[in-house]
């Protein structure tokens, strides 16, 4: 059974700084993108960055320049650098990726539990 177990939430100061880190479990053939969303309470889930097998990123314009996203694809993992942290990015964080658990079966999307991430003095 696939899972992604997302690590790395907390309780930061403006301006500072966490790292979120996703690991897929399981067998699975191979993963596509991975990235991160992220709700707000009261506000819809969000892109805030993905990234693809060979490398290229994407990110929300309101990330760009402060979180950088990377990946491990020999450990199946995916992780976010968030710097100089602002209260709006207060929200629970969500990873994704789309894996082909068995092969020629078409890619799904998988979800972590979320993890909380508070900006606040």
């Amino acid at each position: 059974q696939v899972q992604l177990v997302e690590s790395g939430g907390g309780l930061v100061q403006p301006g500072g700084s966490l790292r979120l880190s996703c690991a897929a479990s399981g067998v699975v053939f191979s993963i596509d993108a991975m990235g991160w969303y992220r709700q707000a309470p009261g506000k819809q889930r969000e892109l805030v960055a993905t990234i693809t097998s060979g490398g290229s990123t994407n990110y929300a314009d309101s990330v760009k320049g402060r979180f950088t996203i990377s990946r491990d694809n020999a450990k199946n993992t995916v992780a976010l650098q968030m710097n100089s942290l602002k209260p709006e990015d207060t929200a629970v964080y969500y990873c994704n990726a789309r894996i082909v658990v068995i092969w020629p079966k078409p890619a799904r999307d998988f979800w972590g539990q979320g993890t909380q991430v508070t900006v606040s003095s």
